[in-house]
């Protein structure tokens, strides 16, 4: 049996980033560092920082006064900082810039006396967060659609003054039915320049339809809650593959691989490569032979830490 891994897989600049913010302000500040949500949905990641002092809480009101405070890199409502502002946290925003610019174009959308459709998946902690970034005297209504028949029955206010956003991580695959209808339906419909898929997304998307397309097996590397992780093994079972999501090695099950001949694996954008490598040497326990990292779009892209605890850790060192 041959391994096939994907590239590009695991971290992305967005997740880089808001790890690196909690442990440089542990680093700083030392325990304990209150993080409101999960910094990224990877239980690995999250119990590798919890062990090192962070605090996670889904409430500002879990984080006494004058703490210090990260948020995750999912985004928030603007109330959330306000309120954290008003009790006296020390904030460091880990919300991916990716995730800001959808904020910023919702609340353009607001103030210019748009209806506004979020396409993504309702409840999700990203979606939470852009939706508080629809206010203002101009705001008219903000849609959450998740999927071609929410588009079909949609009743908007004014179909001539009416724009779209879109998650991040939703799959590109989804969109596309979902714009379809939309802009059939509403002509005068409006979106932002580049859909709003992020580049990890669709760079994962992309490598695991390849990976599927010579593949007799999928494993997908990720947690359950992670919206990429589970979009990339939907992907693969799309094109008529067996795929599977697992958190580490311990989930998997010998059966699974009797009788295939090449196992193609990925990672979602939140998980550690150490996990996949303890995959593959699990898979190689069990009697697989060769692996074949296949090329793949490189990535170069990085995010700044936020400029108050970049300084402040330079200070510090």
């Amino acid at each position: 049996m041959q391994i096939v891994l994907a590239n590009p897989r695991g971290f992305c600049a967005g997740v880089e980033r808001a790890i690196e913010i909690v442990e440089r302000a542990l680093e700083v500040f030392g325990a304990p560092v209150y993080v409101r949500h999960e910094i990224v949905h990877n239980r690995h990641v999250v119990a590798a920082l919890r062990e090192r002092g962070a605090l996670f809480v889904e409430e500002l009101a879990q984080v006494p006064e004058h703490s210090i405070v990260v948020f995750s890199a999912h985004g928030i409502a603007p109330q959330v900082r306000a309120e954290a502002d008003a009790r006296g946290l020390r904030v460091f925003d880990a919300t991916c810039p990716l995730v800001g610019k959808v904020h910023m174009e919702v609340g353009r959308h607001a103030r210019d006396g748009r209806e506004v459709i979020l396409i993504g998946h309702a409840g999700h902690p990203e979606i939470v967060g852009t939706l508080g970034h629809y206010s203002g005297p101009g705001a008219r209504a903000i849609h959450v659609v998740g999927n071609a028949g929410e588009a079909a029955q949609l009743q908007v206010q004014d179909p001539t003054r009416l724009a779209y956003a879109t998650q991040t991580t939703f799959s590109i695959d989804d969109i596309k039915p979902i714009l379809h209808i939309l802009q059939t339906r509403f002509p005068a419909l409006t979106g932002p320049r580049k859909e709003d898929i992020c580049y990890a997304t669709q760079n994962r998307q992309a490598a695991i339809k390849e990976l599927a397309a010579t593949c007799d097996l999928i494993l997908v590397i990720g947690s359950p809650a992670s919206a990429n992780s589970q979009r990339l093994r939907e992907i693969a079972a799309g094109q008529q593959v067996d795929a599977y999501l697992v958190d580490d090695a311990e989930q998997l099950q010998r059966a699974w691989f009797d009788g295939r001949r090449r196992v193609g694996i990925t990672s979602g954008a939140s998980t550690p490569e150490v996990l996949l490598g303890q995959v593959v040497a699990r898979l190689q326990a069990w009697g697989a032979g060769p692996v074949e990292n296949r090329p793949g779009v490189r990535e170069h892209v990085v995010f700044a830490l936020p400029r108050e605890l970049a300084a402040t850790a330079r200070t510090a060192t």
